[in-house]
């Protein structure tokens, strides 16, 4: 059997992590942390790209791999225009997107950017993104809202969700293609999907809009009450982006974005810190519940993955409000570098084509 060389790159906030897969063997995991200060000197954060594009490049020589000899590049992918799911090679459209930030900037833009210029140094090199957060496969009654203005849109942890899924189907023998899913991914931002034959028919817009509240976003808010906040001469506009991006849910109530810190607060008799997590608990286990609505109740199992599933009293607390509907597993942790790695290896085995990035690859874009 071939083996293919692959490297995997996830930007992030403050961290740059980036992987090296032989096949499916991991031989390198690195994370490279960057301080508060060193991102101040950037005006953007595409304006970061020199920086961490050279820090991996530097870290992979030092720790010695021959670098002419990685074939597939991949990284994760930004706030490009909405994408079915799949595996997209990088051209020059996608390039100029995540350069302008047409759907925001964000740190995973970088994804792309840095993949094709590591593959335009080595022969024979191609670079790809997987599943990005912008992937949308909604069904149209759930785009629709209760006024014209206003769309839902499909911004969601789908490259975790549809990895866990997978990895599910594989140990039960099965193909993701042929269950019926509820997978909520539980981070720093909380996203409950519908998986139908391999599509995510409906999910919660985790970045800015609806869905549960998580360590450090608001989720879903009174409307009435954020409109009044809005016109109250009382707040700037970045203000209240802030209250609903960054500076919800945990740190809203209990000034810290650290779970394992509320987890081990509540342990210890603190009552608030108690209801703040049974309510997150709550609502995550509200979202299944209306997932398994969009599915017309036939769901083969309900997976539970991302960082806060390593708490025990969560994830308990959500199966005993959710066993009814179906068996409950969970995937404590994500590994979206190993998730990367395995799909650009399916398009090294031939087992999938690489998809395209054109201005109409999705009836949703905008355009």
């Amino acid at each position: 059997m071939s083996v293919h060389q692959i490297l995997a790159i996830n930007p992030g906030s403050t961290s740059t992590k980036f992987a090296v897969y032989f096949n499916e063997e991991c031989r390198l995991n690195k994370t490279l942390r960057h301080s508060i200060d060193q991102l101040l000197a950037y005006s953007n954060v595409i304006d970061q790209f020199d920086f961490r594009k050279g820090l991996i490049i530097d870290a992979l020589v030092e720790e010695g791999f021959d670098v002419d000899r990685i074939k597939f590049i991949i990284g994760r992918g930004g706030l490009t225009f909405p994408l079915e799911s799949g595996i997209y090679e990088v051209n020059n459209m996608m390039l100029t997107h995540v350069r302008k930030g047409i759907l925001g900037q964000h740190a995973s833009n970088l994804g792309p950017l840095i993949a094709d210029y590591i593959a335009n140094q080595i022969p024979n090199a191609r670079a790809f993104i997987a599943d990005p957060v912008v992937t949308d496969e909604l069904q149209d009654v759930a785009r629709v809202t209760g006024h014209p203005r206003f769309k839902k849109r499909s911004i969601f942890h789908a490259l975790n969700q549809k990895a866990t899924a997978r990895i599910f189907a594989a140990e039960t023998g099965k193909k993701y293609e042929e269950l019926n899913l509820i997978v909520a991914h539980l981070g720093g931002g909380i996203s409950v999907g519908a998986h139908q034959n391999g599509r995510v028919i409906d999910v919660n817009n985790a970045l800015d809009g609806d869905g549960p509240f998580s360590p450090e976003r608001s989720g879903s808010l009174p409307v009435g009450e954020l409109i009044k906040m809005c016109f109250s001469g009382r707040f700037q506009q970045d203000e209240i982006y802030r209250m609903v991006i960054g500076e919800g849910g945990f740190v809203a109530h209990l000034g810290t974005n650290n779970a394992q810190e509320v987890e081990q607060r509540a342990a210890s008799g603190d009552t608030k810190a108690q209801l703040i997590q049974d309510a997150l608990a709550y609502q995550v286990a509200k979202s299944i519940g209306q997932m398994a609505v969009v599915l017309n109740g036939k769901v083969d199992a309900i997976l539970l993955t991302g960082g806060l599933a390593y708490n025990k009293y969560l994830c308990n607390y959500i199966t005993e409000k959710t066993s009814f509907i179906a068996p409950l597993k969970v995937y404590p942790g994500e590994d979206e570098l190993q998730a990367l790695a395995m799909n650009v290896l399916r398009v090294a085995r031939g087992e999938v084509d690489a998809k395209v990035y054109l201005p109409n690859c999705h009836p949703n874009n905008g355009l």
